[in-house]
């Protein structure tokens, strides 16, 4: 068998579905998903194979108009996750308009000269007419080498994308093993899957600038002690997470804690600590944990 492999930058603005289509098509959670903007904040790989064909899917943070530092090194971050990839995937909420800003970011895509796909996401929520009418727009939008349907949440037209993806990637022996699904550290994902519980849990009460980070991580034969410290900007956040009698810190660490005792198969003990940290994005040590470029 000829093995095929290739490397796909998953590229849109926020809250495309970026995220929710790269879970779907790894067929496992490698990125977080939330209802807030923005919550991917540096590019996550997620691997799969199909058939002969290994996929590395790079999740990246939504491209928009920042103008504050951390938020430009996400969307620089973004951008660069395209440099060595074999093609981009561009995916776009088929509910909104196309606006001006999703032309600007077709037009980006297609001076890298990289393939460029695209997939109209959400399509559950339309009518078959109006799919017929986008396909149009979009065309007229930038030369796409394929435009796919597709609902991320519900998987529909998943497979159909990667039967595609697969041939316009190049021959290549596979980069990671069978079972690896990404190469993402365990250790930051089970910070992710903290800061995901915290943005359900708290909701409109959280703000964005909130930051989770593994302080330690102690593995024995039945059990994973886990320690995480939840950063915030004011005394105040810092009472919203914690909450009356440090029940809705309980809450969120029982809501984590199941979730990376599937994700790690073992029991896991989970210690989350609130702190105030207030300029933690002025911070280059945060940026390099992130594998953000830190640009004064």
């Amino acid at each position: 068998m000829i093995k095929k492999c290739g490397v796909i930058a998953v590229i849109g603005e926020p809250n495309a579905g970026k995220s929710t289509l790269v879970n779907q098509l790894v067929g496992s959670k490698v990125s977080i998903v939330t209802p807030k903007v923005q919550t991917t904040r540096f590019n996550v790989r997620g691997v799969c194979i199909f058939e002969d064909t290994q996929f590395i899917f790079v999740d990246t943070p939504g491209i928009f108009d920042a103008s504050k530092q951390f938020e430009k090194a996400m969307v620089n971050a973004a951008w660069a996750g395209i440099g060595d990839a074999d093609a981009a995937l561009l995916i776009v909420d088929g509910t909104k308009s196309i606006s001006d800003a999703l032309t600007n970011i077709a037009e980006g895509l297609r001076k890298t000269k990289k393939p460029l796909f695209l997939a109209i996401n959400k399509i559950d929520k339309l009518k078959k007419e109006q799919l017929i009418v986008l396909m149009a727009e979009y065309n007229r939008v930038a030369k796409f080498e394929g435009i796919f349907m597709i609902s991320a949440l519900k998987g529909s037209g998943v497979d159909y994308l990667k039967e595609h993806l697969a041939r316009a990637m190049p021959e290549s022996p596979w980069l990671y093993p069978e079972d690896e699904m990404t190469d993402i550290p365990v250790r930051m994902l089970a910070a992710e899957i903290t800061r995901e519980k915290l943005f359900f849990i708290l909701g409109q009460e959280l703000p964005y600038a909130v930051l989770v980070e593994t302080e330690s991580w102690e593995e024995k034969e039945n059990i994973i002690k886990i320690s995480q410290a939840v950063y915030v900007q004011r005394e105040s956040q810092k009472k919203i997470v914690i909450g009356a009698g440090g029940a809705m810190l309980k809450r969120i660490g029982t809501s984590s804690r199941r979730e990376l005792e599937k994700l790690l198969e073992k029991k896991v003990h989970l210690g989350l600590f609130v702190k105030i940290r207030e300029n933690w994005k002025e911070d280059q040590a945060i940026y390099r944990m992130l594998g953000l470029e830190y640009k004064k």
